[in-house]
């Protein structure tokens, strides 16, 4: 490593069971009088939203509840929600949900402060000189890590362009992390949250801006998800499995928040734009197409999660290893039932002609030039047709 790197977290996290249990004295500390809900309708059904408002009444903390997140992050959400904070007096906030929920309330949290439209962030173009409004997040899945990174991803519905905005501003204060909470996600969630918080360690360990501290984060949340995605895929009552996938999903949000993330990132936020594929789902059908394209200028980093997978077999080359890691990261989207581009439903006709906006977008988000094999603006296209159709393996891992 040349020079120096930076490592930014949350100022607190909290982790483990029954964790959710600590919002509301974690709201008093902050001194907050009313707290912002940032939610969705889901978790309002559930009874999580009113769980999380009885913890800060226990506490003293009055709230206001918004729960107009209805799918990826928008700027609409974000002048709404922006709007009901004003209106309310708020003086914290708190997301509860997934990244949707948690990437809505970290634009609040500064524009509340520095004002503007959120897309004016994007590229350092505007940059948060106030401290932004104390934000904690509570994630309810175990896959975006947006818990803990300074990233948000807002769409701005007038030209359907994901934003990818990077500011320490972003970052939420607090993070609390309990597993009982991702209980609720039902199977399909769990597989596409669950290979998303693979590819952001995977993204974070490969990446030309990684580092010993975001190499020691990626590699351990590769191995928690790694060993127990499948566990908790099949049996969502499990737990341990659930514990460790909500943990190795922190660590992963840690690494890539670090380090960035790569091309899966940089080919998925257009998909999602334009087509409406959510976030998990849309880098889960990428990442084995995408390492497929890497894996020859990443060998020896691919080794290393090709062991993770097949760790008693000690007797792999770096070659054999790399071949294992990108054929097992196949056979798992097989096993989750992750869908490929077509499957999803999207009509061919629109993608081939989308393609070329999807491609110099990517590229704009400056995402694909952290890639280890950086692709020209063919190669991009092609890999995008690559996988439309593309098929998961169906070979066994090997033992």
């Amino acid at each position: 490593m040349e020079g120096f790197a930076v490592f930014r977290t949350p100022q607190t996290m909290i982790y483990g069971r029954q964790s959710f249990e600590k919002v509301g004295e974690e709201a008093a500390a902050l001194r907050g009088k009313k707290a912002l809900v940032i939610s969705d309708q889901v978790m309002e059904g559930i009874g999580y939203v009113r769980q999380c408002c009885q913890y800060l009444e226990d506490s003293g903390v009055e709230h206001a509840i918004y729960l107009g997140v209805a799918s990826e992050p928008t700027d609409q959400y974000v002048s709404e929600s922006l709007e009901v904070f004003k209106k309310e007096s708020c003086d914290l906030i708190i997301s509860l949900g997934g990244g949707s929920c948690i990437d809505t309330a970290k634009a609040i949290a500064v524009l509340a402060t520095n004002g503007g439209y959120i897309g004016e962030y994007m590229g350092g173009r505007k940059v948060a000189d106030y401290a932004p409004i104390p934000h904690i997040s509570i994630p309810t899945t175990a896959g975006t890590g947006s818990e803990a990174t300074d990233v948000t991803v807002i769409t701005n519905t007038t030209d359907d362009v994901k934003m990818m905005i990077k500011q320490p501003a972003f970052m939420p204060l607090v993070a609390i992390v309990d597993p009982l909470l991702s209980v609720s996600s039902p199977p399909h969630i769990t597989a596409a949250t669950g290979v998303d918080a693979l590819s952001h360690a995977i993204e974070a360990y490969l990446s030309k801006r990684s580092h010993p501290m975001t190499d020691m984060m990626a590699l351990s949340a590769m191995k928690w998800i790694v060993e127990n995605i499948e566990i908790a895929y099949n049996d969502g009552e499990n737990i341990d499995a659930r514990e460790a996938m909500s943990l190795g999903a922190l660590q992963a949000g840690i690494a890539f928040s670090n380090a960035s993330v790569c091309l899966v990132h940089g080919m998925s936020r257009p998909i999602g734009a334009l087509f409406h594929v959510p976030h998990g789902y849309s880098n889960a059908m990428l990442l084995p197409a995408v390492l497929e394209f890497s894996k020859e200028a990443c060998i020896e980093r691919l080794a290393d999660l090709g062991r993770i997978f097949h760790d008693k077999n000690e007797s792999l080359s770096n070659g054999e290893a790399a071949e294992v890691a990108v054929r097992s990261v196949k056979a798992l989207c097989l096993t989750l039932n992750i869908p490929n581009l077509k499957q999803w439903g999207i009509d061919e006709g629109a993608f081939n002609q989308a393609v070329q906006k999807m491609t110099k977008d990517a590229i704009a988000s400056g995402s694909p030039a952290n890639n280890p094999r950086v692709p020209s603006e063919q190669e991009l296209a092609e890999l995008y047709h690559t996988c439309y159709q593309y098929q998961f393996a169906t070979e066994e891992r090997v033992q």
